[in-house]
Order: structure tokens, then sequence, then C-alpha cells
């Protein structure tokens, strides 16, 4: 029996990390919203990716019609955007792409009061939805390039352990490999890292630097 594939809604699906993900999800067979303040420009995106599972809506159409959202839009907006679709959300998971960059130094760590920024969409949403961190240390640049090799793990960190399975699963779809990082508190840890990477990609003149988690021989949870 075939398992159906959940629905997943982008929000903040215009940029360059939502759309890249969108289309690597849609050319994997899940259907998959672009949200976006403005549903014109979002279907005006989902038309420019080409991919016939990909259609756009406002965000707070795109969450309440997918199974899973996904929220990539910069820091500066990431607490608005929640407030508008905290009640289309509850019941769901929400993968939180979001990093704490203040420009414009983005290259130095600055994390939030409250630890990072999924605890802060996990404050903002409730407990009636899983906040899930994710996909923070892969760069944009070859998101578009279905034949290119995304060399990075993803570091998923959440609550919830089925929560984070569901995560790893979407991480697989999009051409990676997804690691257990452990509770939500740990998202600091792989937010952080992000200006670490850029600080490299200047200094090494490089534009995708990743990571890899070395010494794995079970990744079963």
């Amino acid at each position: 029996m075939t398992t159906k594939l959940p629905t997943i809604a982008v929000l903040g699906g215009t940029g360059a990390e939502g759309s890249g993900l969108a289309f690597r999800w849609a050319r994997a067979g899940y259907k998959v919203i672009l949200g976006s303040r403005d549903a014109s420009r979002a279907q005006e995106a989902a038309s420019a990716l080409d991919e016939q599972n990909i259609t756009g809506a406002d965000n707070e159409s795109a969450a309440r019609e997918c199974d899973i959202a996904v929220l990539t839009v910069p820091f500066a907006a990431q607490r608005d955007t929640l407030a508008q679709v905290r009640a289309e959300l509850q019941g769901k998971i929400l993968i939180d792409v979001t990093v704490p960059l203040v420009p414009p130094r983005v290259s130095r760590v600055k994390l939030p009061a409250e630890g990072s920024a999924a605890q802060v969409a996990q404050a903002a949403l409730g407990e009636g939805v899983q906040v899930v961190s994710a996909f923070q240390s892969v760069s944009a640049h070859h998101l578009k390039n279905p034949g290119h090799d995304i060399n990075c793990d993803v570091l998923v960190c959440g609550d919830d352990k089925k929560a984070r399975d569901a995560v790893v699963a979407l991480v697989t779809a999009a051409g990676m490999n997804g690691i257990h990082a452990g509770p939500l508190a740990n998202a600091a840890a792989s937010e952080a890292l992000t200006s670490v990477l850029i600080w490299i990609n200047q200094r090494y003149k490089v534009p995708s630097a990743g990571i890899r988690i070395t010494g794995l021989t079970d990744q079963s949870d």
C-alpha cells in the first residue's frame, strides 16, 4: 500500500532558500504550497519553478491546507509571520529554518534572549504545534540544481521524536542527510553555525560551506 505523502507549505517561500527546498520536495513527489504575504507573488514564484506539484497562496491559506509547514522568512519577519498563521498551524509540525542574523554583521553569532529562533517560534505558537529546527546549515546556492549533490548534514532538533522523524524524512527527500540532534534547545548550536559558515564562505571565497558529522554508524535514533 502506498503511503500518502504530506502536503508541505513553505511560508515565506518566494525567497531563495524556501523556493529551493520547495523545488526539491516537488521533484520528490510532494505537493508543495509556496506561501507569501502576497498571494499573487507566491503564484508567480510557483510558476517560475515550473514544477506541477507546486502552487502559490497567501501564508494563511498555505498554512491551513498543509500537513507540515516550513518557515523560511528572515528573523526580522519571524514573529509577525507566526502570529498570522498561529491558528492554522495548531496540531501540525512547523519546521523552523529561521536564523537570528543581525545585519550588517551577519557573520557574527547573535542569538536571541530566548535561546534560539526555534524557541521563539515554539513560544509564539504554543504547545499545539510541534516546532522542529532544521536546514540552517544548508546554503540556497545549489538547491535548484537537481543534479547537484548537497554535500552537508542537516541537524534536526525538536522535543518530539516522531516530529523529528518526519523532518528527517523530508531532509532525505530533499537529497540530504538528516541527523537527530536532540531537543529544541539544541537549535541554538545549529543556528549559531550559520554565522560561522557565512564567515567561512567569505574567508575562503566559496558559496556553500556546510557541515559533516563524523563517526556515526547508526542513525536510527
